[in-house]
């Protein structure tokens, strides 16, 4: 008799706290958001890293419209990756800025990676240390969705606009494109991502082309390279070397 109480002291006891964990307000845990378009694609920018689930990159989230999200963190897959990239990027800008291209002779500019998100991102908002941010939970996202790239650090809100706009469209520079000769930031862009590529698992050349005849030279990272983006990672359209538009 005094274990059937036992039993049955033991059940409503669970019971108890089962029902009080379930009365927990919702604001003890994190509620999942996703932000940008569904066909569209945003850009994170990583500018350093985080201590968070463990060293992850933080930057900004730049969306279709052009609305930018500052204090993003992000966490999960490629997050070592982008760090790594992202590292080399800053120790070839050390490297390179301050020298002269030697095409066009002028001088070298700062570059900056990003990683491109097709559809919405999937994010969560937290404190640390009494500071907000935005999580990026990109174990959440589809690895085929997510590429990096890697332009002149001022066309990036510009290039992400580009990319969400009716008849962009990316091409490859030819090796006697005029372009490279351009004395502009066009010009140097073009030749300098071509340049790092041989420091790093990076490849240049590419260049995003507006409707107006605008072009941002471009480049990639060997990883993320995410499938469903190859219309900008292995473009087979050759920009025609009478391309004087810029």
């Amino acid at each position: 008799m005094v274990a059937r109480y036992l039993i049955i002291g033991i059940v409503a006891i669970a019971a108890v706290v089962a029902a009080a964990l379930t009365l927990l307000p919702p604001t003890h845990r994190a509620s999942m958001q996703y932000v940008g378009s569904p066909s569209g694609y945003e850009a994170f920018v990583p500018s350093g890293t985080i201590s968070y689930k463990e060293t992850d990159p933080t930057g900004d989230l730049i969306l279709p419209n052009g609305t930018t999200l500052t204090n993003v963190i992000w966490n999960g897959q490629y997050a070592s990756t982008i760090n790594q990239n992202h590292n080399q990027i800053d120790q070839l800008n050390n490297q390179f800025v301050g020298q002269t291209d030697p095409v066009n002779n002028q001088p070298y500019v700062p570059l900056q990676d990003f990683y491109v998100i097709k559809g919405q991102v999937p994010i969560e908002q937290v404190t640390i240390n009494g500071q907000p941010y935005y999580v990026i939970e990109a174990n959440s996202i589809n690895p085929a969705n997510i590429a990096g790239l890697y332009t002149y650090y001022k066309w990036v809100p510009n290039f992400e606009v580009a990319m969400n706009t009716p008849g962009t469209y990316a091409a490859v520079l030819p090796g006697n494109s005029p372009v490279f000769q351009w004395a502009n930031t066009t010009g140097t862009a073009a030749y300098q991502t071509m340049a790092y590529g041989r420091y790093g698992p990076f490849g240049g050349g590419d260049v995003l082309v507006l409707s107006n005849g605008t072009i941002i030279p471009y480049g990639i990272t060997s990883s993320p390279a995410g499938s469903s983006l190859d219309n900008y990672l292995f473009t087979h359209i050759i920009l025609p070397a009478n391309f004087l538009i810029f």
